[in-house]
């Protein structure tokens, strides 16, 4: 099996790498690069002492949770090409020719996809991995603006067929976490679950079967922003009186719930 991969270049995103670098015969990665110091250096987040302070935290449980992997390619099967943030959509189809013959292709926190490049993939039925419980949140900072909202029951994942709309395509399931120690640990464990469901469905192959459920938009809680986490609102959620536990996870909110119980 042949796998193509549009994702990111954190520690999650190299782990995610290397596990599904077991699961294929080749692995194609086109992989964005932004900034791992959030909060220090201009991107994606505003810069300032309280963003800084709140990735640290971000870091130091992606840290525990998994580890710091390097891409190890002891199978020597990853083929990877390198870009920086927002290039993916610049490319045209006869530029990825070796990436676009896969028989599974999946997304994970890659730029927002345009042009030629995401029409192949919806033809495809390529796979997104939303960080945040879709219909219900949807958007940038998902599981943060659950916590912030006192909705600790919908902080997770969606496994969706990709969609030209953000966030907004058919759902396959969803993946979720029990391991509710932590605020910061508790959403990165989410990631893993995502992870870990989506490797054991390609092992099997059910990934191919499941069918999907359309979402419904009158669900919908919030679609932020990334404008909206700015450092006003960081101050308010560190202030915040977060209980992991005050709500159930009602599975009957969620479609085929796949839980994580231990890092």
């Amino acid at each position: 099996m042949k796998i193509t991969l549009l994702t990111s270049n954190k520690s999650r995103h190299n782990y995610l790498i290397n596990l599904l670098s077991n699961y294929c015969t080749e692995l194609y990665v086109l992989q964005e690069s932004t900034t791992i110091f959030p909060g220090i250096k201009p991107g994606h987040y505003q810069v300032s002492e309280t963003i800084k302070n709140y990735f640290l935290k971000v870091n130091n449980a992606q840290s525990k949770i998994f580890g710091n992997p390097y891409i190890n390619n002891h199978s020597n099967n990853i083929k990877i090409l390198p870009m920086a943030s927002g290039d993916l959509s610049q490319f045209k189809l006869k530029d990825l020719t070796d990436f676009l013959k896969s028989d599974i292709y999946i997304v994970f926190g890659t730029s927002y996809i345009k042009g030629e490049l995401i029409d192949f993939l919806v033809e495809k039925k390529a796979i997104n991995i939303h960080m945040g419980v879709s219909p219900y949140y949807r958007g940038t900072d998902c599981n943060f603006w659950a916590l912030f909202d006192n909705n600790p029951h919908l902080v997770g994942s969606t496994i969706h067929l990709l969609s030209k709309g953000l966030d907004s395509g058919p759902i396959l399931y969803h993946a979720m976490s029990n391991l509710k120690n932590d605020p910061f640990e508790y959403t990165m464990s989410t990631v893993k679950a995502a992870f870990y469901s989506i490797a054991e469905r390609i092992k099997d192959k059910k990934i191919f079967k499941i069918l999907p459920k359309s979402q419904d938009k009158s669900l919908e809680i919030r679609y932020s922003k990334n404008i909206e986490f700015n450092e006003k609102i960081v101050t308010e959620y560190k202030n915040k009186k977060i209980n992991l536990n005050s709500k159930e996870i009602d599975h009957n909110l969620l479609k085929e719930p796949y839980f994580l119980e231990k890092i």
